[in-house]
C-alpha cells in the first residue's frame, strides 16, 4: 500500500500546531495490527441504510497529558469502555469526520481529498482543546484500516464504504477543563444514500425560530453538539412534511446551511448576471469538502459568476417571483450534491425550480464529482488504498 508522502503534508495541518514546533504525533509505522478471527456477512449494495452497518474492524488510538499518544491500534471492531464521568459524555468535548472510500470498475478503491478532513479535523481538535496530531499520519493509518477491510467496499457506483473519524475526551473528571486524557477512534459502514428518497429533490423548513450556529461559536467546526442541537427542529421540520431545516441566521434572515449540507444557489442575481452562489466562510459555515469542490469546478468551467457571498430570504423570494432561479442544491460527503424542490417559509410553500435534469447543474456536477470518486476520471484529488 502506497504512503502518504512528506509532500502530501499540508502546512495547514502542521499550523494547527500553536508551538511552531514539529507536531508530537503518534506514528503510522507504530500501528499494530490484531485481525478478528471471523469476519462478519457482508450486505448487500443495494439495501443499505445510511451508518446502521459496520465492517470488522477499527481504529482506535489514545492520548494522556503524562505519556503523550500511544501506538494506534487496529483491531475488532467492539463497544468502547468509558469512564461515567467522561468528559466527552457530560461536557460534549467531541469531535468526528466524515470521509468516504470509492471501489471504481478497476477494483481500485479510493479515498477523495482526505488531507481536507485532516486540516478540518485539526482545526475542530484546536477548538475543542484536544491534543495536535499529524494529520498525514492519521490518514496513513485511515488507509491501513481501509486496506484491512477493504472487502467491505462496496461493488456499486452508488454506494461506498463511510469513514468515520470521532476524537473524544476522556478526562474522569466532573471539573469542566481541558481534558488531560482523549480517544481517537476510526469505524467503517458501508453505506448507500444518505436520504431515504435517493436522488429525488428534498423540501426545506426555514424558520428563524432555532439558530444552528452563531458568531464565535463552533459551527464552523464538526463537533457533535452542532448536530444533536439540530435535532429537536428537524423533528419538527418533519411534522411539518419538511426532510430538512434551512438555517437562517440573523434579523435579515440570512440563508445559512441545509440541515447537514452546504447550500448553493444557481440564479440570475439582482445584477443580471448567471452566478452560483454559496453562503461565505464568515465562522457560521462548516467548511465542507464538496463545497469547496464544487467550488473549485464551477470556477475552473469559466461559463457563469461563482460566488461566496450572503444570501437571504427576501433575495430568494423576489428572485423567484421574478423567474431568475434556476437550480438550488445541498452538498455534502453524504449526499454529494441533492437538489432542492421546495422551501416551506413563513407558511408558503416556494417552489424551487430546476433545470431539465439530465441538462441541469445538479446532475453535471453528481456526475464530474462521482467520476473522480470512483476513478473514471483521473484526478489528484483521489488517492489509492
Amino acid at each position: 500500500m502506497a504512503s502518504v508522502s512528506a509532500s502530501a503534508r499540508s502546512p495547514q495541518v502542521q499550523d494547527e500546531n500553536p508551538s511552531g514546533h514539529d507536531v508530537v504525533s503518534f506514528k503510522a509505522a507504530d500501528t499494530v495490527v490484531q485481525l478478528c478471527e471471523t469476519r462478519k456477512p457482508k450486505p448487500e449494495s443495494e439495501n443499505l441504510s445510511f451508518g446502521t452497518v459496520f465492517t470488522d474492524h477499527m481504529l482506535l488510538i489514545e492520548w494522556s497529558s503524562e505519556g503523550g499518544w500511544e501506538k494506534p491500534r487496529i483491531q475488532k471492531f467492539g463497544n468502547l469502555s468509558l469512564h461515567p464521568a467522561c468528559s466527552a459524555l457530560h461536557y460534549a468535548v467531541q469531535l468526528f469526520e466524515g470521509m468516504k472510500a470509492y471501489r471504481g470498475q478497476d477494483d481500485r478503491v479510493r479515498l477523495f481529498r482526505p488531507m481536507l478532513n485532516m486540516e478540518r479535523m485539526l482545526k475542530s481538535a484546536h477548538r475543542a482543546c484536544l491534543p495536535t496530531f499529524d494529520g498525514a499520519e492519521l490518514l496513513e493509518c485511515i488507509r491501513k484500516l481501509v486496506e484491512v477491510d477493504q472487502d467491505w467496499v462496496p461493488h456499486s457506483d452508488s454506494a461506498s464504504l463511510y469513514i468515520r473519524p470521532t476524537f473524544l475526551g476522556t478526562e474522569s473528571s466532573l471539573g469542566v477543563k481541558k481534558p488531560s486524557r482523549a480517544l481517537l477512534f476510526v469505524i467503517l459502514s458501508p453505506v448507500g444514500s444518505y436520504f431515504s428518497t435517493g436522488n429525488r429533490s428534498v423540501s426545506l423548513w426555514a424558520d428563524s425560530k432555532y439558530i444552528r450556529a452563531w458568531k464565535g461559536g463552533t459551527g464552523d467546526c464538526k463537533m457533535g453538539g452542532n448536530y444533536g442541537a439540530s435535532i429537536f427542529a428537524q423533528k419538527e421540520a418533519m411534522d411539518l412534511n419538511c426532510q430538512q431545516v434551512l438555517w437562517l441566521y440573523g434579523d435579515d434572515h440570512q440563508i445559512t446551511e441545509v440541515g447537514t449540507m452546504n447550500l448553493f444557489l444557481y440564479w440570475i442575481n439582482e445584477d443580471g448576471e448567471e452566478e452560483l452562489a454559496t453562503p461565505p466562510l464568515d465562522g457560521i459555515i462548516l467548511p465542507g469538502i464538496t463545497r469547496q469542490s464544487i467550488l473549485e469546478l464551477t470556477r475552473e468551467w469559466g461559463k457563469f459568476k461563482v460566488s461566496e457571498r450572503h444570501l437571504t430570504m427576501a433575495a430568494l423570494r423576489l428572485a423567484l417571483q421574478e423567474k431568475r432561479v434556476k437550480e438550488m442544491f445541498g452538498s455534502g460527503t453524504a449526499c454529494v450534491v441533492s437538489r432542492v424542490g421546495k422551501v416551506l417559509y413563513q407558511d408558503e410553500n416556494l417552489q424551487i425550480p430546476c433545470e431539465d435534469q439530465e441538462n441541469s447543474l445538479v446532475s453535471r456536477l453528481l456526475k464530474e464529482l462521482t467520476d473522480i470518486q470512483y476513478g473514471r476520471t483521473e484526478s489528484d484529488w483521489t488517492i489509492l488504498v
